[in-house]
């Protein structure tokens, strides 16, 4: 009885230490538990560039521009080939990757703004920084804003806690934008030759928060010092979740480069200034490397519109597309787009499913597990299973607006449609001599073959389609910003 009473109690003593350590393992995982699911937050870096052509990157086809380190992206990513800008110039493109609204629905359609525009993007509307700095993230814009040079429109005023760059576009000049040097390829070539007349000619302001720093910046540097920035941001804030928006001033034009870089031949200048970028791009890379973050973040590069053509080898190359900026044929609207996030983006993958910069702020909201605002309409949509790797688009219409604010066609499905008019006609001017455009892109993604007089319904089909969509825009369109007075 005596031995069997002390096996009990053995067998009872054993039982108890498996429980409790049992107990200790669970307690220490749920001690755990919290640090890895705030870990869990994914941080953003969104580069967009100015002016770069779909075709100036060796991942998109380029045989004369070396980019290492935008190639290994997309090798170590998904290369996006029907991604859309929401405009064919700088302003509106801008407005709509941060809104994720057509520009028209935000007020910003109306062309670009100069340094004497009194009008920008209202600081009522929600952006993609609002949305995450909301959800506590940490966020930055370092580069070219050009959506309104005032303060109540400067980035602290939508959703950043800093900034540092150009308002408007580098060829642009403070107060008033006057005493300009000669424009033109020739006369681009004279600036890059002179790697002085950065500070001679131009008189262009580097901002800090709210205020003028740099008058005129020295736009030889202007690059790499915004990528200063951005490594002293993600080091400063390698411990929480963060926003880093990296809106590089180039390749627009005038195009200039560091001194220790830059190749004095003009002819090379715009591939110069390319290949500068993508060593920028890769030192942000570097550091998410270096810091251990790359598995927890996400980059998207991307740019605003097509090449600026006119400027020959100081502007870029739209590849297979017709046109470029200020264009609504694909030239003038597709670009370039990498998305990259180890273990969450598979590696070395293409996807050629319609999407949009409109999409990114939907995106990002579904890949954090956030809700939008209820209270305001926007135009893009949930684009989260494409990153994952899916093959079709909840997105099948896109519509494309002219320079001018104008609605000018449609995408559905391959088919595309341009209802092309003058802009110096009246509006039944405009209408009787109006140019109609039908493609299918999927056989001939360079536009080159009109079909409008083989499908007459289709493009009645699809310009009551177009009309639809943006009278019920325009129908919901909020103000831009007004300066007080003007």
């Amino acid at each position: 009885m005596k031995s069997t009473a002390m096996a009990h109690c053995c067998h009872t003593m054993k039982l108890h230490i498996i429980l409790s350590a049992l107990w200790l393992c669970l307690f220490a995982a749920s001690l755990q538990a919290e640090p890895a699911a705030e870990e869990k937050k994914p941080n953003f870096v969104l580069i967009f560039t100015d002016d770069q052509g779909y075709g100036d990157l060796g991942s998109f086809g380029s045989t004369t521009i070396r980019t290492p380190n935008l190639d290994r992206l997309a090798r170590e990513g998904r290369r996006f080939t029907s991604f859309m800008s929401a405009s064919s110039v700088c302003t509106p493109s801008r407005a709509a990757l941060l809104t994720g609204c057509y520009p028209k629905r935000v007020g910003m359609h109306r062309g670009v703004l100069f340094p004497q525009s009194t009008t920008g993007l209202h600081p009522d509307e929600h952006t993609i920084a609002d949305h995450l700095k909301r959800q506590g993230y940490t966020t930055a814009c370092f580069g070219k804003w050009h959506l309104g040079h005032h303060r109540e429109t400067l980035p602290r005023q939508l959703g950043f806690d800093t900034y540092y760059g150009i308002p408007y576009s580098n060829d642009m000049n403070h107060p008033d934008n006057s005493g300009k040097p000669m424009g033109g390829h020739k006369g681009m070539d004279a600036l890059w030759i002179d790697s002085e007349s950065t500070l001679t000619k131009w008189n262009t302001p580097l901002i800090e928060n709210e205020q003028i720093v740099e008058l005129p910046v020295d736009q030889r540097t202007i690059t790499r010092r915004c990528t200063d920035r951005a490594v002293a941001f993600i080091r400063e804030n390698q411990s929480r979740p963060f926003f880093l928006y990296l809106p590089y001033s180039m390749p627009h034009i005038p195009l200039y480069v560091p001194d220790d870089v830059r190749d004095p031949d003009p002819n090379r200048a715009y591939i110069n200034t390319i290949e500068h970028l993508d060593s920028e791009v890769g030192r942000v890379v570097e550091t998410l490397r270096n810091l251990d973050l790359a598995g927890n973040t996400y980059i998207i590069f991307t740019t605003d519109n097509g090449p600026w053509l006119t400027f020959k080898h100081h502007g870029g190359s739209a590849g297979p597309l017709r046109d470029g900026k200020m264009s609504t044929f694909e030239g003038g609207q597709r670009v370039p787009c990498i998305m990259w996030a180890p273990g969450r983006i598979p590696a070395g993958t293409e996807c050629g499913a319609l999407a949009s910069t409109i999409d990114l702020l939907p995106t990002i909201a579904a890949v954090t597990g956030t809700d939008l605002p209820a209270d305001r309409a926007i135009d893009g949509v949930d684009i989260s299973r494409l990153l994952e790797g899916a093959a079709k688009s909840p997105r099948d219409e896109f519509l494309y607006y002219a320079r001018n604010g104008q609605i000018e066609g449609i995408r559905e499905g391959d088919w595309k449609l341009l209802v092309k008019s003058p802009e110096s006609k009246s509006e039944s001017d405009r209408a009787a001599q109006s140019e109609v455009l039908l493609f299918n892109l999927a056989e001939d993604l360079g536009e080159r073959h009109n079909l409008a007089a083989e499908k007459p319904e289709l493009i009645t089909r699809l310009r009551r389609r177009m009309l639809e969509l943006d009278a019920a825009i325009e129908a919901e369109a909020r103000p831009a910003w007004q300066k007080p007075g003007s």
